[in-house]
């Protein structure tokens, strides 16, 4: 099967599963691999020269108008839903049998199949703030994947009753709520040591692979098990 995939979580999975897709987003960090634009904005036309028999997308990360524009194209799209780590194997299950995986060898391979359930560590949560933009700061809200995989492991979003699913803030806010820890993350934003002074307003920062924070799928056991034992330990 031809698949294009719009996803960088996607991608690694397909990899990961032996069945790289013929061409991905310049995000997805598969040099070896065609790309078609960004996850923003595909190229659609680039996409239909190469006759895929599905397209993969993402409600989170791609576009409405363009999934309608390659399904006005002709082509079969399929967008997957994550909000949480409980809603990663269903979507790995549906993707399996899109591309023509066995679902068990998936989930084998993937080690999503069968995720243990929450079980975070005893006493009071790590309260953290998690910032994924700058001018303006933004964070994400409970109703994230990234959110949901750090309440697997004890840490609390300080931002996860706000409205928004990723609301703008300052940094004065996130200090008033009084977060243990900031999760600074290497993506989408790259927050790297030189911004750790300006953090430290808010609360003792680390810096954490937003890969593992952000991205689902096939990374989802070991960046589970990866960020317990950083943020976690005992």
């Amino acid at each position: 099967m031809r698949v294009v995939s719009l996803v960088p979580s996607v991608t690694e999975t397909l990899v990961t599963w032996g069945v790289p897709p013929v061409a991905c987003t310049r995000f997805c960090e598969q040099p070896e691999l065609v790309h078609v634009g960004g996850t923003k904005n595909p190229d659609v036309a680039a996409i239909v020269e190469l006759s895929p028999d599905l397209v993969v997308l993402c409600e989170e990360e791609n576009r409405r108008e363009d999934a309608d524009a390659l399904a006005r194209a002709g082509l079969v799209t399929a967008a997957l839903a994550i909000d949480g780590v409980d809603d990663v194997a269903p979507a790995l299950r549906m993707l399996a049998a899109l591309v023509g995986v066995d679902g068990d060898a998936a989930g084998d391979l993937a080690g999503t199949a069968r995720l243990p359930p929450a079980d975070p560590p005893p006493g009071p949560p790590v309260r953290a703030f998690v910032p994924i933009w700058r001018r303006p700061w933004m964070t994400p809200s409970g109703g994230t994947y990234g959110s949901s995989l750090l309440a697997r492991i004890g840490i609390a979003n300080v931002f996860a009753e706000a409205g928004e699913r990723y609301p703008t803030t300052t940094l004065e806010e996130a200090a008033a709520r009084a977060p243990d820890v900031v999760l600074a993350p290497s993506e989408p934003y790259p927050f790297r040591e030189r911004h750790v002074e300006e953090l430290s307003r808010v609360a003792p920062v680390v810096l954490v692979d937003g890969q593992d924070l952000f991205w689902w799928g096939a990374r989802t056991p070991a960046a589970l098990d990866r960020l317990r034992a950083r943020l976690r330990p005992g």
